[in-house]
Formats: structure tokens, sequence, C-alpha cells
């Protein structure tokens, strides 16, 4: 069966940068890893996986031979079933230093402790997790009270992973290096040791709440500051309240990521903010102040005579106080409001105006004015 291709397990193009590379084994790796899906044999395989794609894709010289060679020939070498020394260009003196220097980072390196590197302490993963707040909140800044599930070192075990009154024995078949080496003819390569799983140590007593695996699960209930002035996708930092790390490491962080609500009046871009304002046609024509709503509570605004609908007018300061600092505006769009379901005598009046108006149409209606002199011209070409 043909091995599977290293650029295919990591969903990228032979052509790839170093920087893509190392971008698609990062996102792969969190989503496989097994602390994030215990019990999962599948994803534990596909972890394994990524982890010898990225260790040959991420190392030039290696990467080199395995585009030179393909995945089957890549393979065959590695196993002894192909070319000798002569097939590398006879240019190493020792065929099992270049396959020790090709493989080592695949497998781990066991002469300088790679095993013993697995079981040494390593700090937890980060954790991310979503809150939804409101404009208001962005305003003047809130507290949110959010669940997350959390990896934490076992209390019945201490995070040995053995039954209490136990505790792990160093594996015996890799001497706790968590490596093992195998020699076929002239080549001597090392592999994840297959007693201990690469841990360097065996729990023949598991503990009976971790079942082992060392750490367990919980839901943990938190607060959090939303500072003043965040916006969508801005992400607040708790330090320490990610996964526990092991054999005493720190644990990892905890971004918690803000997406803000849409707002029944306002809209917002940046600091700015943006709405609607409807106001009659007389106060429109002959100049209204309007009391009108902003986040930090009721302002006046004063509409010229003569404003026309689609105008914005600028309250200063009236916008969102900025997270680095800064202060934005409010732009207030008017919206001429056309009356409807007029009576008899409303109508009646309305005609009259009109007429009035009609005996100096050009003087009161600019834009009309504009308009159809615009429509004239363009006629106007047809008809030479």
């Amino acid at each position: 069966m043909a091995k599977k291709n290293y650029y295919d397990i990591l969903g990228v193009t032979q052509g790839a940068s170093g920087d893509e590379i190392k971008k698609a084994y990062r996102r792969l790796a969190m989503k496989l890893h097994p602390d994030r899906n215990p019990d999962n044999k599948d994803s534990e395989n596909k972890f394994k996986e990524v982890q010898e794609a990225y260790a040959v894709l991420s190392d030039d010289k290696k990467r080199k031979l395995y585009d030179q060679l393909g995945p089957d020939g890549f393979e065959n070498v590695a196993k002894g079933g192909g070319a000798g020394p002569s097939g590398f260009g006879g240019g190493f003196d020792n065929v099992g230093d270049i396959f020790g220097d090709i493989f080592g980072d695949i497998f781990g390196n066991a002469r300088s402790g790679g095993g013993a590197q697995r079981n040494r302490p390593e700090r937890g993963h980060d954790l991310i997790t979503h809150v939804r707040i409101s404009l208001e909140d962005v305003v003047f800044g809130t507290t949110a009270t959010i669940k997350v599930p959390q990896m934490i070192n076992c209390t019945e075990c201490g995070g040995t992973g053995a039954r209490k009154g136990s505790k792990p024995e160093t594996c015996k078949t890799c001497g706790g290096n968590g490596q093992v080496y195998i020699q076929q003819g002239f080549f001597s390569m090392q592999q994840t040791c297959h007693a201990c799983h690469g841990t360097g140590e065996i729990i023949s007593d598991p503990c009976h709440k971790c079942h082992g695996r060392k750490q367990v699960q919980i839901q943990k209930t938190l607060s959090v500051k939303i500072p003043v002035g965040v916006d969508n996708g801005d992400r607040v930092r708790l330090t320490g309240e990610g996964n526990a790390g092991t054999k005493g490491a720190p644990s990892g962080d905890l971004y918690v990521e803000i997406s803000v609500l849409p707002h029944k009046i306002f809209k917002r871009d940046g600091l700015d903010l943006y709405c609607d304002v409807p106001v009659t046609f007389v106060g429109a024509t002959l100049g209204e102040e309007y009391e009108i709503p902003t986040l930090g509570g009721k302002v006046k605004l004063k509409v010229p005579a003569g404003t026309q609908s689609g105008k914005v007018l600028r309250l200063s300061g009236k916008g969102i106080k900025g997270l680095h600092g800064g202060q934005g505006h409010l732009f207030c769009k008017i919206m001429v409001e056309t009356p409807v379901n007029l009576d008899s005598d409303q109508k009646e009046l309305l005609r009259k105006f009109d007429e009035l108006l009609a005996k100096d149409r050009k003087k009161h209606s600019p834009i009309s004015k504009g308009w159809f002199d615009g429509v004239k011209d363009f006629f106007s070409k047809f008809s030479k």
C-alpha cells in the first residue's frame, strides 16, 4: 500500500513555505492532541502522522530528500530496503549517521535523552473561549461570567496516574528513555517505545479516577473583566487559567475572544457610532431641536432650517472611548419623514401649500432645480 503523502497529511502543497507548514502543523496538533481527544484512537493515530510529517517537512535536508525519493522511496530507504551509501552520492562516511539525523527528530533522539524529554515537566495547553457582549458593555465595560472545560491534575493520584500508594515504574524496555533502537542491516534506527508509548514509565496499577491519564476534566466558572472600548475579535487573557501543566510545570493561559452583539439603534465603525434620526417635514424645513439618545444619555441635536433628508450631522465625542485612548463621534443621518394617513383637510392644505411654492419653485427646491436642469441638458443632446 502506498504511503500517505506528508504534504497531504498537513494539508499543504509541495511548494508551501516553512511558515505555512508550521502554521498547518500547529492547527492540526492542537485539534488532534490526545489531551483534547481522550480515548480516541483514531485521533491519536492522526496526531502521530502529523508529528511525523512535520518532523520531515520542517527540516530542509530531510524535506529535500523526501521530495527526491517520494513517499514510498523515502520509507523504503528508511526500512533498509533501498539504496546503500552510493544512493546518496557517497558523501557520507557512516550510513547510520545520516539515518540517525534524518529520522531522529521523527521518533525523538534517544542518544540525547529525547524520550526523557517527553517525561519532563510540560506547560499546560492554552485554551480559548468566546463571550458575547452588548454595545453598552463596550462603552461602560462589564464583568462576564463564563464556564470553561479545563484539564487539571488528578487530585486522587497527584498527577502521577498511579493508584494512591503506588507509583509509576521506569519502563524496562527502553530504560526510561521512551525510545528503542532497531538494527536492520547497516542501519540503526530509533522508534517510540511500544511498551510505554514514549513516556519512559509504566503504570501497572492506574488511578481509578483518571485511569492513568494523570489529568481529569472539570467545568470551571470564571469571572472575566471586559475593559472599555473592546471590539469584535479582541481577546482578554487570563494567565494560568488554561489546562494544568505536568510535573509541577505552570498551567497554560485562557483567551476570551469578544463578540459584540448588533444594536437596535447604533452601528459601529471603529470608535465612531452611526444612527438614523427621523425628523418631521416641518422640523427639517424650519429648523428644530430634537432630543436624541446616545450611549451616554440624552442630548440635544439642532437640525438647521432647510436640512435635506440624508444630511449627516456630527456630535463630537459622543462615540466610543478607545481601549488604548481616543474618543469617537456620533454621526446622525437625518431622515425626513413623509406624512402618511392624511385626512381630506390635511391633503387640501398640502395642495395649497404646494401651489404657493410653485410660484417660485426654483427658489424653494434647489435639489429639484439641479436635477431637472441635468435632465434637460441630457435630452438636448438627442434633439440635435
